[in-house]
Parts: structure tokens; C-alpha cells; sequence
């Protein structure tokens, strides 16, 4: 698959997120990364931290010319987010691979908005739990990393998309460290898209937030901080405890935390977790949210 093909299908992206939107402080006001276009009619897959709560979406050309888009919808189970361009792009649309078939050692064109493609490969696919309470089943890593991965798609080399940017990790291995990237499987599109067209959103109740930031430590769930005005924070979880148990059951791990979490009934449910705080244990009750009704929903330019 020739890079130069790929980039035309591809677009640089820049949002503007007002100063009291509730995730300004954590990913800022003005947000940069890439997008590629799926449809004919303009429509560009990307990743979904870029166009949270965004009040002004501009999509560049990789010619220059620049476009309005407006911010369609963005899935917060996977992570990936949807623009309209609001004018003419012209640009080729990929199509959709089947990230499955993908194999440790494959090389993909990893190539962002901004005209800069490297070839790379599939160094892992496997479970990724992220800080933000956020897990994805099989998420796939790809090596060397490219220095702008946020939207940034890998193609195959049947020229079809695999996945979509989300993040630079370090990989340790035989002593020695690497960057690597971490992508959205794009198999976890068109189960959603239509709904995501229709609708803005996914069509099924949302998962419980805490609204902590958590990290895993020797198989500990510790939290890091806590939203301000957040369900966590409203309960009283505070940076450095170590949560050991939600409702009757030990947890063993990050991933397993957010599972027992998710399942423990809709958002809005209260559910209790046993915490470890300067050597002795207390439980809190944290009435979750829907994470959304925290959000500035996008408004059309």
C-alpha cells in the first residue's frame, strides 16, 4: 500500500473546548491530532479525546485547504469519535478492515493528518485497561511509535483500515525500553456506527463512572486523584488509597476493578468499595454518574 494514498484519505484536526468545560484542566482548551475519512460525504473517524465537549472543530486538507466540522459523536466504552465536515473535503474515503485477522509481526502504514506516514508493525494485541476508566478486550500495539499517534490511523497493506491511534506507552522488554502505540481496533465501529449517526450516542444505558484516575501497582488498584465535584470525590476517595474490594467481592486488578464496577448495575447505583488508607480499611459508598452529564454537549457551527 503506497503512504502517499493513504494521507489523502487523511486530515489534520484542531478543537477549541471552552475554559470551564469539565475536561479542559486534564486535555486542554486547544486539542490537535488527525482524522481519516471513512465516507464520501465528509464523515472522519478519529479518536474521541479530541473533540470532547469542542465548541469549534477545523479539518486540514493534506493540501492546506481547511474545513468546519462539527463533533458528531464520541463512544466513551471505545474511544473513538465522529466528525462531520460541514464543506466539501473531496478526499477519498478508506474502508474498513477487519482488525482480527491482523497478526503479531504484521506490517501496517501507521500515517497521520499531518502528512507524515512511517511503516511499522503489530508488536502485541492484548487486554489494555486505561487510567481514565477505560478498557478495551483486545487492543492492538504497533512499534516503532509515530510521534503523532492521537487519531492517526494504521492501514494494511490491503489499504484498508485497522485502527485508530489512542496512545504512546513504553514497552519493557529483555531490559531494554521502547515506545509503542496503542490502537482502537477498528472492529469496534460498525457494531456502534449507525447508532453513533442516528442518535450521537450508543443506544444502551451508560457504565457506572467513579470519576477516578486509578493506576495498577503489584496487581493493587490505587487511585491517583479524583474529579473534582466527581462521584469519587463526593464520597471521599482520595489520592493514594488502595481500593481492595467492590461490594463482596477482593478485586485483582485494574481491569478486573473496572469489570466489578460495570457490572454492579446502571449509573446512578451506589456501590460500596473497601479502601486502604494509611494502613486501615474504611468503606465508602460512591453513587456512580453517567460520565456524559458531565460534558458540554457539541454545539453545530
Amino acid at each position: 500500500m503506497d503512504p502517499n494514498t493513504v494521507s489523502r484519505s487523511m486530515v489534520g484536526i484542531r478543537t477549541s473546548i471552552p475554559d470551564d468545560a469539565f475536561t479542559a484542566r486534564s486535555l486542554g482548551t486547544v486539542r490537535e491530532g488527525s482524522g481519516v475519512v471513512i465516507r464520501e460525504d465528509g464523515l472522519v473517524l478519529t479518536i474521541g479525546y479530541l473533540i470532547t465537549e469542542a465548541d469549534e472543530v477545523w479539518l486540514t486538507r493534506a493540501d492546506g485547504k481547511v474545513v468546519p466540522g462539527h463533533a458528531l459523536a464520541y463512544d466513551q466504552e471505545t474511544g473513538l469519535g465522529l466528525i462531520q465536515a460541514l464543506g466539501a473535503l473531496d478526499c477519498p474515503a478508506l474502508v474498513l478492515g477487519d482488525a482480527s485477522k491482523t497478526r503479531i509481526g504484521d506490517p501496517v502504514i501507521f500515517a497521520d493528518g499531518f502528512g507524515r506516514s512511517l511503516q511499522t508493525n503489530v508488536v502485541a494485541k492484548q487486554e489494555f485497561a486505561g487510567y481514565w476508566e477505560y478498557l478495551l478486550d483486545e487492543a492492538i500495539f504497533v512499534a516503532p511509535a509515530h510521534p503523532s499517534w492521537g487519531g492517526a490511523a494504521i492501514v494494511g497493506q490491503d489499504g484498508t483500515l485497522l485502527g485508530i491511534g489512542s496512545l504512546k506507552l513504553v514497552m519493557s522488554r529483555n531490559g531494554t525500553s521502547s515506545d509503542i502505540n496503542m490502537i482502537v481496533p477498528i472492529n469496534l465501529l460498525p457494531p456502534i456506527l449507525d447508532d453513533l449517526l442516528t442518535l450521537g450516542k450508543v443506544n444502551k444505558p451508560p457504565r457506572p463512572w467513579l470519576g477516578a484516575i486509578t493506576a495498577e501497582n503489584n496487581g493493587d488498584v490505587v487511585v491517583v486523584s479524583v474529579a473534582a465535584d466527581g462521584p469519587a470525590a463526593q464520597a471521599g476517595l482520595r489520592g493514594g488509597d488502595v481500593i481492595a474490594e467492590v461490594r463482596d467481592g477482593e478485586i485483582a486488578g485494574l481491569a478486573d476493578f473496572y469489570r466489578q464496577v460495570w457490572k454492579s448495575g446502571p449509573a446512578g447505583s451506589e456501590i460500596p468499595v473497601r479502601i486502604l488508607r494509611d494502613g486501615r480499611e474504611a468503606w465508602l459508598r460512591v453513587k456512580s454518574a453517567d460520565r456524559d452529564s458531565f460534558l458540554k454537549k457539541p454545539q453545530l457551527q
